[in-house]
């Protein structure tokens, strides 16, 4: 399988006054095109650090980053900007939608920055908000829609820039349990129509929907496993 990411020794620390804050210390994963990958730990394990470094929200302090065979380890502002755009879906757990704004309106906004036109931009944004099941919805602001809705929104707009990466951080952390069911779903959906899918949680049973699960402690990988469902379903593939 084809790497498209590539953590190699990774090292972030933090300087609090003059005290250093090790946050990550030698991380090193590799991820497959395609996989869905659970990122899973305590407050304080590192894996909000270690979820702004794949999602090129910030570099390391030293090691290599790989994303979709280019170095970003060491990029500037501008350019992380750029292959974050290019490269990046994020499904945030407080959504980020801009209050004034349509679903719609929101869903085309990364676009813009790829300076596609805007019958264009309008044509693709209504195909991922059917794709999210919240067509009848489109025209509605945030204020007007409920938290599973404004999430569909938010996961909307993470695919409409066609991203190989699709990152959600805590997505279901503001929803209720059938809300959250729900969304995991189309998550699920998300993966199964071919996109890596990278989740970080603290919860164990949003974590198991993945294939693989990593686990930190103390800014190190504690573990790194197959799902137990994803590997009774590799097996019965192979048979």
């Amino acid at each position: 399988m084809e790497n498209v990411i590539s953590l190699g020794k990774i090292v972030k620390n933090y300087y609090v006054g003059t005290v250093v804050v090790k946050a990550l210390r030698s991380v090193s994963i590799k991820i497959d095109k395609g996989e869905y990958v659970a990122i899973m730990g305590p407050s304080g394990s590192g894996k909000s650090t270690l979820m702004n470094l794949i999602g090129c929200l910030d570099t390391p302090t030293s090691g290599q980053y790989i994303l979709n065979g280019t170095d970003v380890s060491k990029m500037d502002d501008n350019k992380l900007a750029e292959i974050r755009n290019q490269e990046i879906g994020f499904i945030f757990q407080t959504f980020n939608l801009l209050p004034r704004y349509s679903a719609l309106e929101n869903v085309m906004l990364p676009m813009v920055y790829s300076g596609i036109s805007k019958p264009d931009r309008m044509i693709r944004a209504k195909e991922v908000i059917e794709s999210v099941g919240l067509t009848d919805r489109m025209t509605h602001k945030p204020n007007e829609l409920s938290g599973g809705q404004r999430q569909r929104v938010a996961m909307a707009r993470a695919l409409v820039n066609y991203p190989s990466i699709i990152l959600a951080d805590e997505p279901t952390g503001n929803l209720d349990s059938k809300t959250s069911s729900d969304i995991m779903d189309v998550i699920g959906g998300i993966y199964e129509s071919g996109n890596t899918v990278i989740l970080v949680t603290h919860e164990e049973d949003i974590a198991q929907r993945a294939n693989r699960i990593i686990r930190l402690f103390d800014g190190m990988i504690d573990s790194d496993t197959m799902n137990k469902k994803a590997e009774r379903e590799e097996q019965r593939a192979k048979s």
